[in-house]
């Protein structure tokens, strides 16, 4: 598999281990990536995981703080394939739908979205309400991908981590990047 760059953020929504997996399976798979890490994540990581900053952030070849809005990502100059926010919290969902970009997080998913790059956003709420609905729609219309990490059961999972594993995979093959797994087979 060839350099892939991926930009990946991390928000303070819970489904830090999928964050963390979804970055070992990059890593795996050889393919680079680079990581944001959110104020809100960080707390998250800490109540949520066994995993600690530095151990995530390790996952990846470069990182870069929150705040920084004048790091590369900020720019449209700067190349990357793709973003993608897992988990993404309804706060983020909310700014990057509305172009608030008062940090690092939001300013690369708005560079994401003017320069027509993938952007993938694991939103992590439930139930929905109508505003966070609106927001989905409003990004979805300018060609962002909307992915909740929403199991599927067709392929008999026994364990969280065979769900977290197929969750994973579903996100790869949003991102273009061919891998093998238990795909839905019409058995009839």
């Amino acid at each position: 598999m060839g350099k892939i760059n991926v930009l990946v953020a991390i928000t303070g929504a819970t489904g830090i281990n999928l964050a963390v997996n979804f970055l070992k399976k990059l890593k795996e798979l050889k393919i680079e990536t680079e990581l944001i890490i959110s104020k809100a994540a960080e707390l998250v990581i800490e109540k949520e995981s066994e995993y600690s900053i530095n151990d995530i952030r390790n996952l990846s070849a470069k990182n870069y703080n929150f705040d920084d809005i004048s790091a590369p990502p900020a720019s449209g100059s700067y190349l990357i394939k793709s973003m993608v926010i897992i988990p993404c919290s309804m706060k983020t969902l909310a700014a990057i739908a509305h172009g608030y970009s008062d940090n690092l997080i939001t300013r690369a998913a708005d560079v994401v979205i003017k320069e027509k790059r993938t952007l993938l956003l694991s939103v992590r709420e439930s139930p929905l309400s109508a505003i966070h609905l609106k927001n989905m729609l409003t990004l979805a219309r300018l060609g962002v991908i909307i992915a909740p990490p929403i199991p599927s059961y067709y392929f008999r999972p026994k364990t969280i981590e065979e769900i977290n594993d197929h969750i994973i995979n579903r996100l790869l093959d949003q991102l273009g990047i061919d891998i093998n797994y238990k795909r839905w087979e019409n058995k009839s």
